[in-house]
């Protein structure tokens, strides 16, 4: 998943859109929203649902407003076999070259069997088509199941990372080694602040993510990604606060 490291590219901020949920209800909203999220200077969308909007007509505005899906949370019944086609043609319209489950069942041995059976399954499948497969953590993936074993050790070799950088850092992680150690999965990062399991506007939690900076400039990351679970006072507000200090730090 990693660029060569000898060709510099330009960092671009991307938003996920769980976070701006409340501002459209149904959907009603999401191409105004659109427009916001461009005019605040994000340069692409990671989606979560699709609002029964075809992806023709998602593409459309994206590009009059000049923005890209860098990627979308989906359910992990989407990336099954009898689904997964229709998956990948919708990468294809929005022109997505990465999509993923913003979770799936693990904290039994049993779920975790299956979650990663399917995710293994559609990596090798999306692969062919150039569509990279990925996994978005949150804490839990880090803590052990009654075995003893850490749903994380067996998600990451059968697809790539969307990593959570708060909640990898809640549940203990030193982002920048976890990053750095398997930076051959870690396609996409989720740039998120928090405080007491409490997400937040960025710079405003005691995540270490000047140390995620780092990293994601040494790794030379082409996008990262805006993300607050609970914006506060609204999602607007939050991610305007936030993308100054992507723009600061990043």
């Amino acid at each position: 998943m990693l660029k060569n490291p000898h060709l510099h590219c330009i960092m671009k901020y991307a938003v996920q859109l769980y976070s701006l949920r409340h501002h459209m209800e149904n959907g009603e909203n999401l191409f105004d929203i659109l427009k916001e999220v461009k005019d605040l200077g994000f340069d692409g969308v990671e989606f979560a649902g699709f609002y029964g909007y075809g992806a023709d007509e998602l593409k459309a505005k994206l590009d009059e407003y000049g923005l890209t899906a860098v990627g979308a949370h989906i359910g992990l019944e989407d990336l099954m076999s009898e689904k997964l086609d229709d998956t990948l043609k919708l990468c294809s319209v929005l022109g997505m070259n990465k999509i993923g489950v913003g979770s799936a069942p693990h904290r039994t041995a049993e779920d975790l069997n299956v979650t990663c059976g399917v995710l293994a399954e559609a990596y090798k499948e999306a692969a062919k088509h150039g569509v990279t497969i990925y996994y978005h953590n949150h804490s839990d993936e880090f803590y052990p199941l009654s075995d003893g074993r850490y749903p994380i050790d067996f998600i990451k070799p059968v697809c790539a990372l969307e990593v959570d950088t708060y909640w990898s850092f809640f549940a203990g992680i030193d982002n920048y080694k976890f990053i750095r150690e398997n930076s051959d999965r870690v396609t996409l990062l989720h740039i998120k602040d928090g405080l007491n399991g409490t997400p937040r506007a960025l710079g405003e939690g005691d995540n270490d993510l000047i140390s995620v900076a780092k990293i994601a400039k040494e790794l030379n990351m082409e996008w990262v990604i805006l993300e607050n679970d609970d914006p506060e006072p609204d999602g607007l507000s939050d991610i305007a606060r936030s993308i100054k200090f992507l723009k600061a730090n990043f």
